[in-house]
């Protein structure tokens, strides 16, 4: 299979479209792959260092207030859209995949402009931009949700889950006891994102700082930007604070309860692994996508949500100990967590793309 893949901006978009890029190779060790990413965001470190070819694109998202940048980028995308039709022609892409990002829209526009087979992959409840934009160009669509369906043509959506939830089954768990935690107690893991958010750490100073007297221990992540001014600070003999952590869904395994954001791709890797949360959902994201993933999961009752404006010490240690110490509370979580995750979705989309080229 000869296959060009796009995606951009964000790990949420760049992770699943490798996990559905190895899949391929998994099943088609003889396949052929270029990756089209934008030239400045933090694909065209991760895929090159993967091993795939990469080829980048000049372009930028739409802004509210740069106008002048917004007339500019138009430019840019007709450019791009006439680069993506000459790199087609040369390379003969059996698929080209859309995993989301606005460097997704001049890549299938071309695509469907040369006829080629296009496959777009949406992972949060709500679509961004670039897919809605794309939906009725497109051959066939995947989504992370059932919520999702409602904003594209059934006729082609699939519910396929988010090819990261597959990857996190695969990995090997590391021990919680390497992060300093005992065995002994249950175990909570507060993580935010790679970068952190200074906001969080400010509203969980005083939970932080509060539960000497808790019967479960604190791994708090605070994030690389944030660790060496947040450690100075005194905490609870109970908690360990970190700047970051390789390989989350490993430790995830080892975990009784994560508390985080809500982004797409450790919202399904929840799912996957069935470890209950507390999901403090961005507020500073696209159509506030983070709030309606975290909404389905806890409309599923497999999560508990706080608004970041709620958040307070007492609120959180609430809904922490009604998680931890009610055995029912727990287990049903786990399995709605179950019912709602689909572990094989790379396999499906994969299967998905073949009765495609048929």
């Amino acid at each position: 299979m000869r296959v060009i893949i796009t995606a951009g901006g964000t790990g949420g978009h760049i992770y699943p479209a490798l996990a559905i890029l190895k899949k391929i190779e998994e099943k088609e060790p003889d396949s052929k792959f270029l990756y089209i990413g934008t030239h400045n965001r933090m694909e065209k470190d991760i895929v090159p260092a993967e091993g795939y070819d990469y080829v980048p694109l000049e372009i930028y998202g739409f802004s509210k207030s740069a106008i002048g940048r917004d007339i500019k980028n138009l430019g840019l995308i007709r450019k791009a859209y006439k680069k993506c039709i000459n790199i087609m022609k040369e390379f003969k892409p059996d698929i080209v995949i859309g995993v989301g990002g606005y460097v997704t829209y001049p890549v299938i526009k071309a695509a469907n402009k040369l006829k080629i087979k296009t496959f777009i992959h949406e992972q949060n409840s709500i679509p961004g931009k670039s897919n809605r934009a794309l939906a009725r160009k497109v051959s066939m669509i995947g989504v992370s949700f059932e919520d999702s369906k409602k904003y594209f043509d059934e006729s082609k959506t699939y519910l396929t889950g988010n090819p990261c939830a597959e990857n996190a089954l695969d990995v090997r768990a590391v021990p919680k006891t390497k992060y300093g935690l005992s065995r002994d107690k249950k175990s909570i893991l507060i993580v935010q994102g790679s970068l952190g958010s200074k906001v969080i750490n400010n509203k969980m100073l005083p939970f932080l700082q509060s539960i000497d007297n808790e019967n479960y221990e604190v791994l708090y992540v605070t994030g690389k930007s944030y660790y060496d001014e947040y450690s100075k600070n005194t905490f609870s003999k109970n908690v360990k604070v970190v700047p970051y952590v390789d390989n989350l869904s490993a430790l995830i395994k080892d975990i009784d309860l994560v508390i985080t954001r809500a982004g797409a791709s450790i919202s399904s890797e929840i799912m996957a692994l069935e470890v209950p949360s507390i999901f403090i959902p961005s507020p500073y994201v696209a159509n506030n996508h983070q709030y309606y993933n975290a909404l389905s999961i806890k409309n599923a009752g497999a999560g508990e949500m706080i608004e970041e404006k709620d958040l307070t010490s007492e609120l959180l240690k609430e809904k922490i100990n009604n998680i931890l110490n009610n055995p029912k509370v727990y287990s049903d979580m786990q399995k709605n967590l179950r019912e709602m995750s689909i572990t094989n979705s790379s396999t499906m989309i994969y299967n998905l793309i073949k009765n495609l080229l048929r």
